[in-house]
């Protein structure tokens, strides 16, 4: 093979940048851990101040269970800080990639990452460009199942920091963009009905 073969790194580049990008495994860049849920049958685990993430909640800044400080100690569930990367590993929502926008607790569904030697915004969007090829090639069970195990040994491309954080920052302005955008549709779809139900709203 030729070097530019071997060249572990995308075409298009930020200038200035012309490193090869190291290849390493997920779980050599972070540490990483998942929780648990309380026992249904207490009712004193629950309705209390912690918020207790599930897999559906993993990009939203509210969750619809709260856990007691009797409900944390008694199970596995575990804390996690905001901007923490947080992975879907059970369920419809298997390999979603999100970020924690809220202090809380995680349950079993849910993988912890901690990056340690890397951008976590980064490797979240590596998660999300990946995602169709690790849930088609590594979903377990009829219930749609990701091993923990095997996330942490999924090869990751990494450029320099500097490098890294220049991707991350055009991916999120894009990012914010698309967000924006979809707000001004979902406005646009709740607005148009009740303009058709009142003709008398058009102005000409």
């Amino acid at each position: 093979m030729t070097k530019e073969q071997n060249k572990k790194a995308p075409n298009l580049r930020f200038k200035g940048f012309t490193n090869d990008w190291e290849q390493r495994k997920l779980g050599d860049i972070s540490k990483s851990f998942s929780g648990g849920t309380p026992s249904a049958g207490h009712k004193e685990f629950y309705g209390g101040n912690i918020p207790f993430i599930r897999s559906a909640e993993i990009n939203s800044d509210s969750t619809q269970l709260f856990l007691t400080q009797a409900g944390l100690i008694n199970s596995s569930a575990k804390l996690v800080s905001k901007g923490t990367l947080l992975f879907a590993l059970y369920g419809a929502t298997s390999g979603e990639t999100g970020i924690a926008q809220i202090d809380g607790a995680i349950n079993q569904a849910i993988m912890a990452i901690k990056v340690n030697k890397g951008n976590t915004y980064f490797v979240k969007s590596w998660f999300v460009k990946h995602k169709n090829h690790i849930t088609s090639t590594y979903l377990q069970g009829g219930q749609g199942n990701l091993s923990a195990k095997i996330i942490k040994k999924l090869l990751i491309k990494l450029p320099t920091l500097e490098d890294q954080g220049k991707v991350s920052n055009l991916i999120a302005q894009v990012d914010k963009l698309i967000t924006l955008q979809q707000r001004k549709y979902n406005s646009f779809r709740t607005i148009i009905p009740l303009m058709l139900a009142n003709e008398n709203s058009f102005v000409i």
